[in-house]
Protein backbone atom coordinates (compact mmCIF):
# COMPACT_ATOMS: atom_id res chain seq x y z
CA UNK A 1 0.00 0.00 0.00
CA UNK A 2 1.38 3.51 -0.84
CA UNK A 3 2.64 5.99 2.03
CA UNK A 4 -0.06 8.40 1.27
CA UNK A 5 -3.00 5.55 1.74
CA UNK A 6 -1.50 4.08 4.41
CA UNK A 7 -1.67 7.74 6.08
CA UNK A 8 -4.91 7.94 5.27
CA UNK A 9 -6.61 4.76 6.18
CA UNK A 10 -4.39 5.54 9.69
CA UNK A 11 -6.45 8.91 9.76
CA UNK A 12 -9.76 7.62 9.20
CA UNK A 13 -9.25 4.70 11.44
CA UNK A 14 -7.10 5.19 13.77
CA UNK A 15 -9.31 6.91 16.56
CA UNK A 16 -12.47 4.28 16.20
CA UNK A 17 -10.04 1.47 16.64
CA UNK A 18 -8.39 3.11 19.82
CA UNK A 19 -11.89 3.68 21.23
CA UNK A 20 -12.24 -0.06 20.24
CA UNK A 21 -8.86 -0.97 22.03
CA UNK A 22 -9.24 1.06 24.88
CA UNK A 23 -13.35 -0.19 25.85
CA UNK A 24 -11.48 -3.75 25.91
CA UNK A 25 -8.35 -3.07 27.43
CA UNK A 26 -9.43 -0.68 29.85
CA UNK A 27 -6.14 1.09 29.93
CA UNK A 28 -4.70 3.62 27.47
CA UNK A 29 -1.09 2.26 27.19
CA UNK A 30 -2.50 -1.25 26.30
CA UNK A 31 -5.20 0.30 24.18
CA UNK A 32 -2.44 2.44 21.88
CA UNK A 33 0.17 -0.64 21.90
CA UNK A 34 -2.96 -2.41 20.42
CA UNK A 35 -4.08 -0.01 17.81
CA UNK A 36 -0.59 0.58 17.04
CA UNK A 37 -0.01 -3.44 16.66
CA UNK A 38 -3.38 -3.74 14.08
CA UNK A 39 -1.98 -0.59 11.85
CA UNK A 40 1.61 -2.68 12.21
CA UNK A 41 -0.24 -6.10 10.86
CA UNK A 42 -1.92 -3.82 8.07
CA UNK A 43 1.57 -2.43 7.11
CA UNK A 44 2.63 -5.92 6.41
CA UNK A 45 -0.57 -8.02 5.62
CA UNK A 46 -3.05 -5.15 4.57
CA UNK A 47 -1.93 -5.55 0.92
CA UNK A 48 -3.96 -9.32 0.93
CA UNK A 49 -7.24 -7.94 1.15
CA UNK A 50 -8.90 -7.78 -2.20
CA UNK A 51 -11.54 -5.34 -1.18
CA UNK A 52 -10.19 -2.32 -0.12
CA UNK A 53 -13.81 -1.40 1.27
CA UNK A 54 -13.36 -4.37 3.88
CA UNK A 55 -10.59 -2.67 4.87
CA UNK A 56 -12.62 -1.49 8.44
CA UNK A 57 -13.76 -4.51 9.14
CA UNK A 58 -10.80 -5.61 8.95
CA UNK A 59 -8.57 -3.61 11.24
CA UNK A 60 -11.31 -4.20 13.64
CA UNK A 61 -11.23 -7.69 13.44
CA UNK A 62 -7.24 -8.17 13.57
CA UNK A 63 -7.26 -5.85 16.50
CA UNK A 64 -9.86 -7.96 18.52
CA UNK A 65 -7.92 -11.34 17.42
CA UNK A 66 -4.86 -9.58 18.59
CA UNK A 67 -6.66 -8.43 22.28
CA UNK A 68 -7.45 -12.34 22.38
CA UNK A 69 -4.51 -13.77 21.33
CA UNK A 70 -2.68 -11.14 24.18
CA UNK A 71 -5.01 -12.75 27.18
CA UNK A 72 -4.68 -16.22 25.81
CA UNK A 73 -1.03 -15.89 26.37
CA UNK A 74 -2.12 -14.01 29.89
CA UNK A 75 -4.13 -16.98 30.94
CA UNK A 76 -7.15 -14.29 31.60
CA UNK A 77 -10.14 -15.49 29.24
CA UNK A 78 -13.34 -16.29 30.84
CA UNK A 79 -15.55 -18.12 28.93
CA UNK A 80 -19.42 -17.68 28.80
CA UNK A 81 -20.10 -21.25 30.34
CA UNK A 82 -17.63 -20.54 32.97
CA UNK A 83 -19.86 -17.76 34.35
CA UNK A 84 -20.86 -18.15 37.43
CA UNK A 85 -24.92 -19.38 37.86
CA UNK A 86 -27.09 -16.34 37.16
CA UNK A 87 -24.33 -14.12 35.32
CA UNK A 88 -24.89 -15.56 32.36
CA UNK A 89 -28.39 -14.82 31.72
CA UNK A 90 -29.17 -11.26 33.56
CA UNK A 91 -32.39 -10.16 34.36
CA UNK A 92 -33.21 -6.71 32.30
CA UNK A 93 -34.54 -3.79 34.20
CA UNK A 94 -37.65 -2.20 32.87
CA UNK A 95 -36.52 1.59 32.39
CA UNK A 96 -34.26 2.52 29.78
CA UNK A 97 -32.26 5.26 30.88
CA UNK A 98 -29.72 6.30 28.45
CA UNK A 99 -31.25 9.27 27.83
CA UNK A 100 -30.72 11.00 30.91
CA UNK A 101 -27.17 9.62 31.89
CA UNK A 102 -23.90 11.13 31.09
CA UNK A 103 -21.96 9.98 28.45
CA UNK A 104 -18.92 9.13 31.17
CA UNK A 105 -21.30 7.34 32.94
CA UNK A 106 -22.53 5.48 30.31
CA UNK A 107 -19.07 4.03 29.59
CA UNK A 108 -17.80 3.86 33.22
CA UNK A 109 -21.48 1.34 33.13
CA UNK A 110 -20.01 -0.06 29.95
CA UNK A 111 -16.88 -1.48 31.47
CA UNK A 112 -18.96 -3.11 34.26
CA UNK A 113 -20.03 -5.24 31.67
CA UNK A 114 -18.82 -9.04 31.28
CA UNK A 115 -16.03 -8.38 28.24
CA UNK A 116 -18.06 -11.00 26.10
CA UNK A 117 -21.09 -8.58 25.40
CA UNK A 118 -19.67 -5.50 26.18
CA UNK A 119 -17.33 -6.01 22.63
CA UNK A 120 -20.31 -6.17 20.37
CA UNK A 121 -22.13 -3.42 22.47
CA UNK A 122 -18.81 -0.96 21.88
CA UNK A 123 -18.96 -2.32 18.33
CA UNK A 124 -22.82 -1.47 17.31
CA UNK A 125 -23.00 1.31 19.26
CA UNK A 126 -19.86 3.03 19.55
CA UNK A 127 -18.57 2.25 16.23
CA UNK A 128 -21.40 1.61 14.90
CA UNK A 129 -20.97 -1.27 12.93
CA UNK A 130 -23.75 -3.93 11.50
CA UNK A 131 -24.43 -7.02 12.86
CA UNK A 132 -23.10 -8.48 10.08
CA UNK A 133 -19.38 -6.79 10.34
CA UNK A 134 -19.88 -7.66 13.78
CA UNK A 135 -20.21 -11.48 13.55
CA UNK A 136 -17.20 -11.18 10.52
CA UNK A 137 -15.06 -9.75 13.10
CA UNK A 138 -15.89 -11.26 15.92
CA UNK A 139 -16.13 -14.60 13.62
CA UNK A 140 -19.81 -15.65 15.38
CA UNK A 141 -23.02 -16.28 13.93
CA UNK A 142 -25.55 -13.12 13.77
CA UNK A 143 -27.93 -14.75 16.18
CA UNK A 144 -25.25 -14.71 18.65
CA UNK A 145 -23.93 -11.30 18.13
CA UNK A 146 -28.01 -10.03 18.51
CA UNK A 147 -28.14 -12.95 21.74
CA UNK A 148 -24.90 -11.08 23.57
CA UNK A 149 -25.68 -7.75 22.65
CA UNK A 150 -29.79 -8.23 23.94
CA UNK A 151 -27.81 -9.96 27.42
CA UNK A 152 -25.20 -6.61 26.72
CA UNK A 153 -27.99 -4.55 27.26
CA UNK A 154 -29.53 -5.35 30.11
CA UNK A 155 -26.38 -6.23 31.66
CA UNK A 156 -25.81 -2.46 30.82
CA UNK A 157 -29.18 -1.15 31.86
CA UNK A 158 -28.49 -2.80 35.61
CA UNK A 159 -25.09 -1.04 35.69
CA UNK A 160 -26.57 2.42 34.53
CA UNK A 161 -29.52 2.31 37.12
CA UNK A 162 -26.81 1.47 40.11
CA UNK A 163 -24.83 4.51 39.25
CA UNK A 164 -28.08 6.75 39.07
CA UNK A 165 -29.01 5.12 42.28
CA UNK A 166 -25.83 6.25 43.52
CA UNK A 167 -26.60 9.96 42.78
CA UNK A 168 -24.01 10.41 39.66
CA UNK A 169 -24.38 13.55 38.02
CA UNK A 170 -27.27 13.08 35.15
CA UNK A 171 -26.42 15.35 32.23
CA UNK A 172 -28.33 14.85 28.77
CA UNK A 173 -26.72 11.69 26.30
CA UNK A 174 -26.15 13.23 22.55
CA UNK A 175 -29.14 12.77 20.20
CA UNK A 176 -27.69 10.74 17.96
CA UNK A 177 -26.63 8.08 20.19
CA UNK A 178 -28.58 4.27 19.25
CA UNK A 179 -31.01 3.82 21.87
CA UNK A 180 -30.03 0.57 24.54
CA UNK A 181 -33.63 -0.71 24.05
Amino acid sequence: MPSDAFTQLVDAHYAPLYRFALSLTRNSSDACDLTQQTFFIWARKGDQLREEAKAKSWLFTTLYREFLRGRRRAEHVTALEDLPPGENDPAAPEVDLVTGMDAGLVVEALHEVDEVYRVPLTLFYLEELAYKEIADALEVPIGTVMSRLSRGKAQLRAALARKESSGSKVVPFGNNARKLS
